[in-house]
Protein backbone atom coordinates (compact mmCIF):
# COMPACT_ATOMS: atom_id res chain seq x y z
CA UNK A 1 0.00 0.00 0.00
CA UNK A 2 1.75 3.16 -0.84
CA UNK A 3 1.52 6.16 1.05
CA UNK A 4 -1.23 7.94 -0.34
CA UNK A 5 -4.00 5.28 0.14
CA UNK A 6 -2.79 4.98 3.97
CA UNK A 7 -3.65 8.63 4.72
CA UNK A 8 -7.03 8.59 2.62
CA UNK A 9 -7.65 5.38 5.57
CA UNK A 10 -6.23 7.38 8.35
CA UNK A 11 -8.61 10.54 7.44
CA UNK A 12 -11.69 8.29 7.21
CA UNK A 13 -10.91 6.56 10.55
CA UNK A 14 -10.44 10.12 12.00
CA UNK A 15 -14.15 11.37 10.83
CA UNK A 16 -15.52 8.04 11.56
CA UNK A 17 -14.45 8.42 14.95
CA UNK A 18 -15.38 12.36 15.54
CA UNK A 19 -19.26 11.09 13.78
CA UNK A 20 -19.21 8.56 17.14
CA UNK A 21 -18.29 10.92 19.09
CA UNK A 22 -20.99 13.43 17.72
CA UNK A 23 -24.02 10.69 18.09
CA UNK A 24 -22.61 9.74 21.91
CA UNK A 25 -22.88 13.64 22.64
CA UNK A 26 -26.38 14.16 21.22
CA UNK A 27 -27.60 11.17 23.06
CA UNK A 28 -26.42 12.09 25.97
CA UNK A 29 -27.71 15.66 25.99
CA UNK A 30 -30.93 13.96 25.26
CA UNK A 31 -31.26 11.63 27.84
CA UNK A 32 -30.10 14.64 30.23
CA UNK A 33 -33.50 16.57 29.20
CA UNK A 34 -35.60 13.65 29.22
CA UNK A 35 -34.71 13.22 32.90
CA UNK A 36 -34.80 16.86 33.73
CA UNK A 37 -38.08 17.41 31.97
CA UNK A 38 -39.66 14.22 33.60
CA UNK A 39 -38.45 15.62 37.21
CA UNK A 40 -39.64 18.84 37.05
CA UNK A 41 -42.75 17.59 35.99
CA UNK A 42 -43.11 15.40 38.89
CA UNK A 43 -42.50 18.48 41.15
CA UNK A 44 -45.51 20.59 39.21
CA UNK A 45 -47.84 17.20 39.57
CA UNK A 46 -47.17 17.33 43.28
CA UNK A 47 -47.64 21.07 44.12
CA UNK A 48 -50.85 20.13 42.06
CA UNK A 49 -52.07 17.76 44.04
CA UNK A 50 -51.24 19.00 47.23
CA UNK A 51 -53.31 21.97 46.52
CA UNK A 52 -56.35 20.06 45.67
CA UNK A 53 -56.15 17.95 48.73
CA UNK A 54 -56.20 21.12 50.34
CA UNK A 55 -59.00 22.80 48.70
CA UNK A 56 -61.00 19.55 49.28
CA UNK A 57 -60.31 19.23 52.76
CA UNK A 58 -62.03 22.86 52.80
CA UNK A 59 -64.73 22.58 50.90
CA UNK A 60 -65.76 19.15 53.08
CA UNK A 61 -64.86 21.66 56.17
CA UNK A 62 -67.25 24.14 54.88
CA UNK A 63 -70.59 22.13 54.03
CA UNK A 64 -70.09 19.79 56.97
CA UNK A 65 -73.56 19.02 57.89
CA UNK A 66 -74.27 18.79 62.08
CA UNK A 67 -77.68 17.35 63.48
CA UNK A 68 -80.54 17.28 60.45
CA UNK A 69 -83.64 17.12 63.54
CA UNK A 70 -85.10 20.60 63.47
CA UNK A 71 -84.82 22.60 66.84
CA UNK A 72 -88.65 23.41 66.77
CA UNK A 73 -91.23 24.11 64.38
CA UNK A 74 -90.38 26.81 62.05
CA UNK A 75 -91.60 30.89 63.13
CA UNK A 76 -93.33 33.39 61.32
CA UNK A 77 -91.15 35.40 58.67
CA UNK A 78 -93.58 38.15 57.44
CA UNK A 79 -94.72 40.91 59.80
CA UNK A 80 -98.33 40.99 60.30
CA UNK A 81 -100.67 43.45 58.86
CA UNK A 82 -101.07 44.67 62.35
CA UNK A 83 -97.27 45.25 62.98
CA UNK A 84 -97.09 47.02 59.15
CA UNK A 85 -100.25 49.34 59.90
CA UNK A 86 -101.50 49.13 63.49
CA UNK A 87 -105.59 49.58 63.10
CA UNK A 88 -108.26 49.14 65.03
CA UNK A 89 -111.58 47.66 63.85
CA UNK A 90 -114.92 49.15 63.52
CA UNK A 91 -118.15 47.66 63.41
CA UNK A 92 -120.55 49.09 65.60
CA UNK A 93 -121.33 53.05 66.67
CA UNK A 94 -117.83 54.10 68.71
CA UNK A 95 -116.34 56.73 70.46
CA UNK A 96 -112.82 56.77 70.03
CA UNK A 97 -110.94 58.29 72.76
CA UNK A 98 -107.28 57.08 71.78
CA UNK A 99 -104.87 58.28 69.53
CA UNK A 100 -104.82 55.97 65.94
CA UNK A 101 -105.92 54.14 62.72
CA UNK A 102 -109.28 53.18 62.63
CA UNK A 103 -111.21 51.59 59.84
CA UNK A 104 -114.73 50.09 59.11
CA UNK A 105 -115.18 46.54 58.31
CA UNK A 106 -118.91 46.83 57.61
CA UNK A 107 -121.70 49.03 56.99
CA UNK A 108 -123.25 50.55 60.06
CA UNK A 109 -126.91 51.94 60.87
CA UNK A 110 -128.01 53.38 64.03
CA UNK A 111 -132.11 54.19 64.86
CA UNK A 112 -131.17 57.93 66.53
CA UNK A 113 -127.55 59.72 67.34
CA UNK A 114 -124.30 60.00 66.11
CA UNK A 115 -122.33 56.85 64.71
CA UNK A 116 -118.76 57.76 65.04
CA UNK A 117 -117.61 60.56 68.13
CA UNK A 118 -114.01 61.59 67.50
CA UNK A 119 -112.79 62.79 71.02
CA UNK A 120 -109.13 62.95 70.74
CA UNK A 121 -106.31 64.28 68.45
CA UNK A 122 -104.34 62.49 65.79
CA UNK A 123 -106.93 60.16 64.63
CA UNK A 124 -107.25 58.51 60.74
CA UNK A 125 -110.74 57.41 60.11
CA UNK A 126 -110.56 54.75 57.08
CA UNK A 127 -114.15 54.25 55.95
CA UNK A 128 -113.22 51.57 53.90
CA UNK A 129 -115.57 51.64 51.44
CA UNK A 130 -119.07 51.34 53.71
CA UNK A 131 -121.77 53.45 54.41
CA UNK A 132 -122.65 55.14 57.87
CA UNK A 133 -126.57 55.81 57.78
CA UNK A 134 -129.49 56.83 60.17
CA UNK A 135 -133.11 55.83 60.37
CA UNK A 136 -133.79 58.61 62.86
CA UNK A 137 -137.44 59.36 62.35
CA UNK A 138 -136.83 63.35 62.58
CA UNK A 139 -133.37 64.13 61.08
CA UNK A 140 -130.85 64.13 64.28
CA UNK A 141 -126.92 63.37 65.19
CA UNK A 142 -124.55 63.19 63.24
CA UNK A 143 -122.72 60.47 60.40
CA UNK A 144 -118.93 61.64 62.22
CA UNK A 145 -118.69 63.94 65.28
CA UNK A 146 -115.48 66.08 66.38
CA UNK A 147 -115.52 67.11 69.87
CA UNK A 148 -114.46 70.71 70.88
CA UNK A 149 -110.84 71.80 69.81
CA UNK A 150 -109.55 68.26 68.15
CA UNK A 151 -106.56 68.57 66.04
CA UNK A 152 -104.61 65.92 63.21
CA UNK A 153 -107.63 64.54 62.15
CA UNK A 154 -108.58 62.49 58.75
CA UNK A 155 -111.55 60.87 57.42
CA UNK A 156 -111.49 58.73 53.95
CA UNK A 157 -112.88 56.63 51.32
CA UNK A 158 -116.85 55.69 52.29
CA UNK A 159 -120.72 57.44 52.74
CA UNK A 160 -123.04 58.54 54.60
CA UNK A 161 -126.13 58.51 54.23
CA UNK A 162 -129.49 59.81 55.33
CA UNK A 163 -132.56 59.89 54.11
CA UNK A 164 -133.80 63.74 54.20
CA UNK A 165 -135.23 65.34 50.49
CA UNK A 166 -136.40 68.37 49.41
CA UNK A 167 -139.71 68.58 48.31
CA UNK A 168 -139.77 70.28 45.30
CA UNK A 169 -139.95 74.04 46.51
CA UNK A 170 -137.14 73.79 48.57
CA UNK A 171 -138.08 72.47 52.08
CA UNK A 172 -136.00 69.94 53.65
CA UNK A 173 -137.24 67.28 55.77
CA UNK A 174 -137.32 63.31 56.22
CA UNK A 175 -135.37 60.78 58.41
CA UNK A 176 -131.84 60.12 58.89
CA UNK A 177 -128.69 62.71 60.35
CA UNK A 178 -129.21 66.49 60.92
CA UNK A 179 -125.28 66.87 59.41
CA UNK A 180 -123.19 64.29 57.54
CA UNK A 181 -119.27 65.59 59.05
CA UNK A 182 -119.65 68.04 61.81
CA UNK A 183 -117.89 69.29 65.00
CA UNK A 184 -119.37 70.57 69.01
CA UNK A 185 -118.08 73.53 70.26
CA UNK A 186 -114.41 74.53 68.92
CA UNK A 187 -113.93 74.03 65.10
CA UNK A 188 -110.69 71.15 64.58
CA UNK A 189 -107.69 72.06 63.17
CA UNK A 190 -105.23 70.11 60.43
CA UNK A 191 -108.51 68.12 59.45
CA UNK A 192 -108.63 66.16 55.63
CA UNK A 193 -111.21 64.67 54.46
CA UNK A 194 -111.07 62.57 51.07
CA UNK A 195 -112.62 60.79 48.82
CA UNK A 196 -116.26 60.66 51.21
CA UNK A 197 -120.17 61.12 49.97
CA UNK A 198 -122.86 62.77 52.03
CA UNK A 199 -126.15 62.89 51.35
CA UNK A 200 -129.76 63.50 52.52
CA UNK A 201 -129.09 65.34 55.51
CA UNK A 202 -131.50 68.48 57.15
CA UNK A 203 -128.81 71.06 57.83
CA UNK A 204 -124.32 70.49 56.31
CA UNK A 205 -123.51 68.04 54.77
CA UNK A 206 -119.46 68.47 55.52
CA UNK A 207 -119.28 71.66 58.08
CA UNK A 208 -115.36 72.05 59.29
CA UNK A 209 -115.58 76.07 59.65
CA UNK A 210 -113.35 77.75 57.22
CA UNK A 211 -110.73 79.77 60.24
CA UNK A 212 -108.06 76.87 60.68
CA UNK A 213 -106.55 74.94 57.97
CA UNK A 214 -109.36 72.32 56.95
CA UNK A 215 -108.96 70.29 54.08
CA UNK A 216 -112.22 68.57 51.64
CA UNK A 217 -110.57 67.17 48.36
CA UNK A 218 -112.50 64.61 46.02
CA UNK A 219 -115.98 64.73 48.04
CA UNK A 220 -119.76 65.23 47.24
CA UNK A 221 -122.87 66.34 48.79
CA UNK A 222 -125.88 66.17 48.03
CA UNK A 223 -129.64 67.30 49.42
CA UNK A 224 -128.82 68.81 52.26
CA UNK A 225 -130.74 71.97 53.87
CA UNK A 226 -128.18 74.14 54.22
CA UNK A 227 -124.29 74.57 53.65
CA UNK A 228 -123.27 71.39 51.64
CA UNK A 229 -119.52 71.63 52.52
CA UNK A 230 -117.50 74.33 54.22
CA UNK A 231 -113.90 74.09 55.15
CA UNK A 232 -111.18 76.73 54.61
CA UNK A 233 -109.84 74.79 51.48
CA UNK A 234 -111.84 72.65 49.61
CA UNK A 235 -110.87 71.49 45.83
CA UNK A 236 -112.43 68.82 43.60
CA UNK A 237 -115.44 68.69 44.92
CA UNK A 238 -119.20 68.79 44.23
CA UNK A 239 -122.41 69.87 46.65
CA UNK A 240 -125.47 69.92 44.74
CA UNK A 241 -129.22 70.76 46.12
CA UNK A 242 -128.23 72.79 49.08
CA UNK A 243 -131.21 74.72 50.87
CA UNK A 244 -127.88 77.05 51.65
CA UNK A 245 -124.66 77.74 50.33
CA UNK A 246 -123.25 74.84 48.57
CA UNK A 247 -119.71 75.42 48.71
CA UNK A 248 -118.01 77.85 51.27
CA UNK A 249 -114.14 78.32 51.28
CA UNK A 250 -111.31 80.28 51.55
CA UNK A 251 -110.00 78.83 48.70
CA UNK A 252 -112.17 76.59 45.96
CA UNK A 253 -110.89 74.69 42.70
CA UNK A 254 -111.99 72.72 40.71
CA UNK A 255 -115.57 72.38 42.24
CA UNK A 256 -119.17 72.65 40.80
CA UNK A 257 -121.58 74.13 44.24
CA UNK A 258 -125.41 74.34 43.77
CA UNK A 259 -127.90 76.27 45.64
CA UNK A 260 -131.21 75.52 44.90
CA UNK A 261 -132.82 77.97 47.50
CA UNK A 262 -131.68 81.35 49.18
CA UNK A 263 -127.70 81.00 49.24
CA UNK A 264 -124.56 80.91 47.01
CA UNK A 265 -123.60 78.40 44.62
CA UNK A 266 -120.03 79.08 45.66
CA UNK A 267 -118.28 81.80 48.14
CA UNK A 268 -114.63 81.99 48.52
CA UNK A 269 -113.10 84.72 50.60
CA UNK A 270 -109.60 84.59 48.74
CA UNK A 271 -109.78 82.66 45.44
CA UNK A 272 -112.24 80.73 43.14
CA UNK A 273 -111.07 78.90 40.17
CA UNK A 274 -111.86 76.50 37.37
CA UNK A 275 -114.90 76.64 39.03
CA UNK A 276 -118.72 76.25 38.39
CA UNK A 277 -121.18 78.25 41.12
CA UNK A 278 -125.06 78.31 40.25
CA UNK A 279 -127.90 79.66 42.27
CA UNK A 280 -131.70 79.45 41.85
CA UNK A 281 -133.09 82.26 44.65
CA UNK A 282 -131.08 85.29 45.25
CA UNK A 283 -127.92 84.34 46.11
CA UNK A 284 -125.08 84.99 43.72
CA UNK A 285 -123.48 81.80 41.44
CA UNK A 286 -120.40 83.00 42.63
CA UNK A 287 -118.64 85.69 45.31
CA UNK A 288 -114.90 85.29 45.28
CA UNK A 289 -112.24 88.17 46.12
CA UNK A 290 -110.61 86.49 42.97
CA UNK A 291 -112.16 84.91 40.22
CA UNK A 292 -110.29 82.75 37.48
CA UNK A 293 -112.19 80.82 34.56
CA UNK A 294 -114.97 80.78 36.35
CA UNK A 295 -118.59 80.19 35.04
CA UNK A 296 -121.13 81.69 37.67
CA UNK A 297 -125.09 81.56 36.85
CA UNK A 298 -127.75 83.00 38.88
CA UNK A 299 -131.64 81.91 37.85
CA UNK A 300 -133.21 84.49 39.97
CA UNK A 301 -131.90 87.86 41.24
CA UNK A 302 -128.74 87.38 42.38
CA UNK A 303 -125.58 88.09 40.46
CA UNK A 304 -123.82 85.62 37.78
CA UNK A 305 -120.60 86.38 39.51
CA UNK A 306 -119.29 89.21 42.23
CA UNK A 307 -116.12 89.37 42.37
CA UNK A 308 -113.19 92.18 43.45
CA UNK A 309 -110.95 90.51 40.42
CA UNK A 310 -112.65 88.80 37.66
CA UNK A 311 -110.50 87.21 35.10
CA UNK A 312 -111.87 84.83 32.12
CA UNK A 313 -115.02 84.11 33.51
CA UNK A 314 -118.41 84.19 31.89
CA UNK A 315 -121.56 85.18 34.57
CA UNK A 316 -124.68 84.39 34.02
CA UNK A 317 -128.12 86.31 35.51
CA UNK A 318 -131.76 86.15 35.40
CA UNK A 319 -132.80 89.81 36.60
CA UNK A 320 -129.26 90.71 38.10
CA UNK A 321 -126.51 91.82 37.09
CA UNK A 322 -124.27 88.61 35.31
CA UNK A 323 -120.68 89.88 36.40
CA UNK A 324 -119.87 92.53 39.14
CA UNK A 325 -116.62 93.50 39.61
CA UNK A 326 -113.79 96.30 40.22
CA UNK A 327 -112.06 94.77 37.30
CA UNK A 328 -112.35 92.63 34.88
CA UNK A 329 -110.33 91.09 31.95
CA UNK A 330 -111.46 88.85 29.25
CA UNK A 331 -115.08 88.07 30.83
CA UNK A 332 -118.48 88.00 29.30
CA UNK A 333 -121.41 88.81 31.04
CA UNK A 334 -125.03 88.65 30.30
CA UNK A 335 -128.08 89.75 31.79
CA UNK A 336 -132.12 89.38 31.55
CA UNK A 337 -132.81 92.52 32.68
CA UNK A 338 -129.91 94.09 34.52
CA UNK A 339 -126.52 95.11 33.32
CA UNK A 340 -124.29 92.34 31.36
CA UNK A 341 -121.00 93.74 32.85
CA UNK A 342 -120.38 96.17 35.55
CA UNK A 343 -116.44 97.00 36.39
CA UNK A 344 -116.20 99.42 38.55
CA UNK A 345 -112.79 100.11 37.65
CA UNK A 346 -110.95 98.61 34.44
CA UNK A 347 -112.41 96.29 31.89
CA UNK A 348 -110.34 94.80 29.33
CA UNK A 349 -111.49 92.36 26.75
CA UNK A 350 -114.82 91.90 27.80
CA UNK A 351 -118.35 91.50 26.00
CA UNK A 352 -121.47 92.89 28.19
CA UNK A 353 -125.11 91.73 27.07
CA UNK A 354 -128.62 93.41 28.63
CA UNK A 355 -131.42 91.72 27.43
CA UNK A 356 -133.42 94.67 29.26
CA UNK A 357 -133.37 97.46 30.81
CA UNK A 358 -129.46 97.68 31.96
CA UNK A 359 -125.89 98.71 30.94
CA UNK A 360 -124.18 96.00 28.06
CA UNK A 361 -121.12 97.15 29.37
CA UNK A 362 -120.68 99.78 32.75
CA UNK A 363 -116.98 100.56 33.05
CA UNK A 364 -116.37 103.78 36.04
CA UNK A 365 -113.02 104.42 34.57
CA UNK A 366 -111.07 102.88 31.45
CA UNK A 367 -112.69 100.43 28.91
CA UNK A 368 -109.97 98.78 26.67
CA UNK A 369 -111.32 96.71 23.65
CA UNK A 370 -114.58 96.13 25.02
CA UNK A 371 -118.49 95.54 23.65
CA UNK A 372 -121.35 96.58 24.97
CA UNK A 373 -124.95 95.58 23.90
CA UNK A 374 -128.17 96.74 25.86
CA UNK A 375 -131.99 95.97 24.17
CA UNK A 376 -133.23 99.07 25.91
CA UNK A 377 -130.05 101.01 27.65
CA UNK A 378 -127.05 101.99 26.74
CA UNK A 379 -124.86 99.65 25.28
CA UNK A 380 -121.35 100.63 26.79
CA UNK A 381 -120.83 103.65 29.14
CA UNK A 382 -116.94 104.23 30.51
CA UNK A 383 -114.77 106.98 31.29
CA UNK A 384 -112.75 106.77 29.10
CA UNK A 385 -113.53 104.35 26.34
CA UNK A 386 -110.13 102.99 23.63
CA UNK A 387 -111.47 100.74 20.98
CA UNK A 388 -114.80 99.46 21.77
CA UNK A 389 -118.64 99.74 20.42
CA UNK A 390 -121.18 99.91 22.29
CA UNK A 391 -125.21 99.02 20.63
CA UNK A 392 -128.63 99.06 21.40
CA UNK A 393 -131.95 97.60 20.46
CA UNK A 394 -134.22 101.04 21.59
CA UNK A 395 -131.87 102.96 23.97
CA UNK A 396 -128.36 104.28 23.45
CA UNK A 397 -125.28 102.80 22.19
CA UNK A 398 -123.15 104.55 23.46
CA UNK A 399 -121.85 107.07 26.60
CA UNK A 400 -118.65 108.21 26.97
CA UNK A 401 -116.80 111.06 27.86
CA UNK A 402 -113.34 110.18 26.17
CA UNK A 403 -113.55 108.41 23.19
CA UNK A 404 -110.31 106.97 22.30
CA UNK A 405 -111.23 104.98 18.37
CA UNK A 406 -114.48 103.96 19.73
CA UNK A 407 -118.27 103.80 18.39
Amino acid sequence: MNTSSLAVLNCRAEASKRRRESDEARSSFQRFNLVTFQRSLSRSARATLTALALALSTLNNAFAQGTLTPPGPPGATMLTLSQIQPRAPISVPAIITKSGSYYLTTNITVGSGNVIVIATNNVMLDLNGFTISSMAAGASGSGILFNSDLRNVTIANGFIQGGVTNNGSNIYGGSGFAYGIYFSGNSPVNVLVSHVSIAGCLYSGIYLNSANSTVVESCTATTVGSYGIFASTIKQSSAMDCGGTAIYANVVSDCQGQSSSFGEGIIGNYVVANSFGYCAGSGAGIIAQTAQTCYGECNGSGDGITATDAQNCYGYSNTGVGIQSSMALNCYGYSGESDGLDAQGNAQNCFGFSDGGGYGVYCGYIANDCYGYSYTYIGLDAFIANVCHGATGTGTAFAVTHNINSF
